[in-house]
């Protein structure tokens, strides 16, 4: 639909006409005013004009209707657009703590840490989530609020896959990310608050009990799905043997699965790709993508072209009148 912005500039359009009659009216009154252009291509009766002044006057006319059009600032507006956005938050925290570096896991049949398995996890539900506001905390020893909620899903994925083991501390606190994580969402509108706990499942840092943290977060509408990423204590004892596995290296997934139930969440063990999808799909169904549609009408600036209409034909005029000048001053 095309529109004016200053549709009252219009208004200027007869101004030619008036000037035309104010300076009629002054010769006819024996003032001399000397205006070559003018009285030329205006004054003259259009009977006594040659063609080409005709064609001229025209082109005056054409170069005045040209600048008002731009004055008048036109745009296009576009049929309405809608736009998804998503009724919910989603804050992704990831566990980078020293013993996600442990290799005691595989992506198709290769040795990979547990952090690479992460990074996989989470990428693959980032694009599963198009159109939702996600966030990302990361948390070692210490949490922090790595991204703050966003829509930019791409700059979020790329952020998470630089990051490596050891950047918050060599610790767990998972207790506290869970705290980070229910005051940047308790800060928003959003009806269902939700969060992604990815860790090894070891609490081995932090002032926060994870599962008195879970319950209180629960009293603000915050639910929590945890993810294991790390192999148990016997697949551990494999390698290291019963008496000699680090400390907080192997998968506590009852503390998983307690901070899961007390929020209303949801527990689920990441080892193989296979799992992974189906994690995807467990997630997709119990937190569906809710969408509130808005809408908004591109515009167009149209300016431009009468300007540049305007221009040209300033030019021609120039040019022509250049043209017819010269014989007269060559006689």
């Amino acid at each position: 639909m095309l529109a004016l912005d200053w549709w009252w500039a219009m208004g200027l359009l007869p101004l030619p006409l008036l000037a035309r009659q104010l300076l009629a009216a002054d010769k006819q009154s024996g003032t001399a005013i000397a205006v070559p252009l003018v009285n030329r291509y205006w004054t003259s009766q259009a009977g006594s004009r040659p063609a080409s002044a005709r064609l001229t006057g025209l082109g005056v006319w054409l170069f005045w209707a040209a600048l008002v059009a731009a004055a008048s600032r036109p745009f296009w507006l576009d049929d309405a657009i809608s736009r998804n956005q998503s009724g919910r938050d989603l804050m992704l925290a990831v566990d980078i703590s020293g013993s996600m570096s442990e290799t005691d896991m595989t992506i198709d049949s290769k040795t990979a840490s547990r952090l690479d398995v992460l990074k996989l996890v989470v990428e693959k539900f980032i694009e599963r989530r198009r159109g939702d506001r996600l966030g990302l905390i990361l948390f070692g020893s210490k949490a922090y609020n790595y991204v703050p909620l966003t829509f930019d899903l791409d700059t979020l994925k790329t952020l998470l896959l630089d990051v490596s083991t050891g950047l918050a501390g060599r610790h767990t606190a998972i207790g506290d990310a869970i705290g980070i994580a229910l005051k940047s969402i308790r800060e928003q509108e959003a009806e269902h608050r939700v969060m992604i706990l990815i860790t090894d499942g070891s609490n081995t840092a932090g002032f926060e009990n994870p599962v008195l943290a879970a319950a209180a977060a629960a009293h603000q509408g915050l639910t929590i799905y945890t993810i294991g990423v790390g192999s148990d204590i016997e697949t551990l004892s494999r390698s290291y043997g019963a008496r000699n596995i680090p400390t907080g290296i192997a998968l506590n997934e009852k503390i998983l699965q307690q901070i899961a139930a007390v929020s209303g969440g949801r527990y689920f063990r990441a080892a193989s790709l296979d799992q992974l999808e189906q994690i995807y799909l467990a997630l997709d169904q119990l937190e569906p993508v809710e969408h509130l549609y808005q809408t908004h009408r591109p515009r167009k600036e149209l300016f431009v072209w009468p300007l540049s209409a305007a221009l040209a034909l300033g030019i021609v005029l120039v040019v022509a009148t250049l043209r017819q000048s010269q014989p007269s001053e060559t006689s």
